[in-house]
């Protein structure tokens, strides 16, 4: 398996920066929402791989299993071809390097992310209407909607600062993925870091558009109610107040920081920017 070296994988970063700052919208919002419907099936794979695995394999194992079942959201994206919020952070690359004007890049940041989250959504009322909650005398339902509640009652602080750290390790992931070859590279290369990420606890806002929302429909069946016991904290699990306030709006920035500043600007800085000033220099 070959691998470009970190320069040029971010000379590589620029240019795909460039290229998706200026797709269609149509095509920005078809491949958003395929995005977020694969970031939503590693959500789900997640969900019912670590339904009872923690009785068996203990937390951190069953935490490990569950990240590399996760995945497999970022595998699709990258070999298949979609456009994913968290991963277009890099797309700031570009604009360091003034190859695309900021507007473009909130742009695309902006048909992305809504897009993810139609894309999220869609899959949440797919399964709850395949009754996937069920399986397992809703156990994996019961999982489900534990993992729900945790995510909207973290203080806020903690809500962005493990989005910092979760986007860090995906834009690693696309940063590999992208200097991959082969297939095979691809895969590794987004997995390692996702598995990091999700073994981790830390936050990721698309994930999250459909971890809450499908929480947020078992909230009202009973036998999913049942089966979860008592849960602390339920009553935070809203659309607004719980959804958005208390998730996705300090996740999504912690995920901006965290791969804007962290991945994009310093290895634009690290490889790219005295080459850009001699460049300019050479020019006047």
């Amino acid at each position: 398996m070959n691998c470009l070296p970190p320069s040029s994988i971010a000379e590589a970063t620029v240019t795909s920066g460039e290229r998706k700052s200026r797709l269609e919208s149509v095509k920005l919002v078809v491949l958003g929402v395929l995005g977020g419907v694969y970031i939503a099936f590693g959500a789900e794979l997640f969900t019912l791989v670590t339904s009872d695995l923690a009785q068996v394999a203990g937390y951190g194992l069953s935490r490990l299993l569950g990240g590399v079942a996760f995945s497999v959201g970022l595998v699709l994206v990258v070999v298949c071809g979609a456009e994913l919020f968290t991963g277009n952070s890099l797309v700031a690359m570009a604009a360091f390097s003034r190859r695309v004007s900021w507007r473009r890049v909130l742009r695309n940041w902006g048909y992305v992310y809504l897009a993810n989250l139609v894309g999220a959504l869609v899959l949440a009322l797919m399964l709850f209407g395949a009754r996937q909650y069920a399986f397992s005398d809703s156990a994996v339902g019961a999982n489900a909607l534990r993992i729900a509640v945790a995510k909207v009652n973290m203080p806020l602080g903690t809500a962005f600062l493990r989005g910092v750290l979760c986007n860090w390790l995906v834009c690693l992931g696309v940063w590999m993925a992208t200097g991959a070859d082969d297939v095979t590279g691809k895969i590794l290369g987004a997995m390692i870091p996702v598995t990091v990420f999700v073994a981790s606890g830390f936050e990721h806002s698309v994930a999250n558009m459909f971890f809450i929302p499908m929480g947020l429909l078992l909230k009202g069946v009973p036998a999913v109610v049942q089966a979860a016991g008592p849960i602390p904290g339920l009553e935070k699990l809203t659309w607004w107040g719980g959804l958005w306030v208390h998730n996705l709006i300090p996740v999504t920035l912690g995920n901006l920081t965290g791969g804007v500043f962290f991945v994009a600007f310093l290895y634009w800085v690290s490889y790219l920017r005295s080459r850009e000033q001699s460049a300019s220099g050479d020019t006047h």
